[in-house]
């Protein structure tokens, strides 16, 4: 320490001490090692978070569900903005915050002709059907439930070329649609379909308007998925399935112009991109 005035080494101390209190006490160092985010920060992405037990988590100032293991769930939209906020209250009462950057993304368009009028442009008749079909739906998707399927991974629900993907905007008989909520796997009618993870049968439904035959599977902390246009189904509502239980068979029911499985996944009211949870397609030769 030579080369210091009489009385430095005081300040050096006190100034030490004062930096090191403020760089302890700044938020997200405390707790940095209790945070680990596992899945593509992107629109159309879902992330799952693991913190500490007792931590509570919110996204942009929206509460999120932690488990009592200290998993959470995270989704980003189609056109999700650039930036989400991520917060972290731990039981100690230290706090994360970290700005989360989120990928953009190009969009495909597709068009598909050939569709029936009514079901492209549907009369008072259709609309009354297509608005209590969205109602079942809108419901499941509201559930909260505190399991945790989601955390033993996801798999393809069907094995086929892809036919249609996340996000494209659709252009049905000439005329634009809403972008696609999920993705179409071509297969031969009646080939299987499989649970793309475990959970609770929430909606098995013989014939809806536009989506027909249709499933969906509640997985926990408000993660659902819907499986559509099948053949048969082979659930029931209230049926506790693991991952890779068949569900039912490929089919050609509802608004299509040949067989396919629609797969789509949900974060509540926030449609995901199925394929960033599974690797490549299964495709037989």
């Amino acid at each position: 320490m030579t080369g210091l005035k009489p009385g430095a080494l005081t300040i050096f101390r006190s100034g030490f001490w004062a930096a090191f209190v403020f760089f302890c006490l700044l938020p997200g160092l405390v707790s940095a090692d209790s945070l680990s985010l596992e899945g593509p920060l992107t629109q159309g992405g879902l992330v799952i978070g693991k913190t500490e037990p007792g931590a509570k988590v919110s996204i942009n100032g929206r509460s999120v569900r932690v488990s009592p293991e200290g998993r959470f769930l995270i989704g980003f939209g189609r056109d999700a903005k650039k930036t989400a906020r991520l917060r972290i209250s731990h039981p100690d009462g230290a706090l994360t915050d970290r700005s989360l950057k989120i990928k953009r993304r190009a969009y495909k368009v597709q068009r598909i002709d050939g569709l029936p009028t009514k079901q492209v442009t549907p009369g008072p008749k259709e609309l009354a059907r297509i608005k209590d079909d969205n109602a079942k739906i809108a419901a499941v998707r509201r559930l909260d439930s505190t399991k945790t399927f989601f955390a033993s991974g996801f798999q393809w629900p069907a094995q086929g070329p892809i036919s249609g993907v996340f996000g494209s905007q659709r252009i049905l008989n000439g005329n634009p649609r809403r972008p696609h909520n999920g993705i179409d796997v071509a297969a031969p009618r009646g080939s299987p379909v499989f649970a793309a993870t475990g959970g609770t049968v929430a909606l098995a439904h013989p014939d809806m308007f536009l989506t027909g035959k249709t499933v969906m599977i509640d997985h926990g902390h408000g993660l659902t998925s819907v499986y559509v246009h099948m053949d048969k189904i082979l659930v029931t509502e209230g049926q506790l399935i693991e991952k890779g239980t068949p569900i039912g068979t490929i089919g050609k029911t509802g608004r299509v112009t040949g067989p396919h499985l629609h797969w789509g996944v949900s974060l509540f009211g926030t449609h995901l991109d199925p394929g960033l949870l599974v690797g490549p397609p299964v495709v037989k030769p």
